[in-house]
């Protein structure tokens, strides 16, 4: 299976995005798998600093033991488990028929940007 790349984005007009990836699409030009969240607040909750060091040990690393993840991690098994599960809903990991977890992308992007508002008159 070939390893992707994901573009991680924070944008509320997510309909504008799904739009350009269909015009990119209709193009045949291939474009990145996208995980859009609608705010900030959003990708914070979802994406913690552990469940970024998660993601970055099984980059390249193949499929992995839930238990073996936690130990290269220095966590627990417990928690590593539900950071995984976490994970796996959004789609950023995969659990395998063997029970371990991989990561199927080779690369993941992240594009949030911000943006100075004038004040109203």
């Amino acid at each position: 299976m070939a390893l992707r790349t994901l573009k991680v984005t924070v944008d509320p007009d997510w309909r504008r995005r799904l739009r350009a990836a269909g015009r990119r699409a209709q193009r045949g030009r291939p474009g990145h798998d996208t995980l859009n969240f609608e705010s900030p607040e959003a990708f914070f909750v979802h994406l913690t600093p552990r469940r970024w060091a998660l993601l970055q040990a099984l980059l390249g690393a193949g499929e992995l033991p839930v238990r073996e993840l936690a130990r290269r991690l220095g966590r627990d098994v417990r928690r590593v488990h539900d950071d995984v599960r976490a994970l796996a809903e959004l789609g950023l990991v995969e659990r395998t028929a063997t029970g371990g977890v991989r990561c199927p992308y080779r690369e993941i992007r992240v594009d949030v940007r911000l943006r100075a508002y004038a004040a109203a008159a």
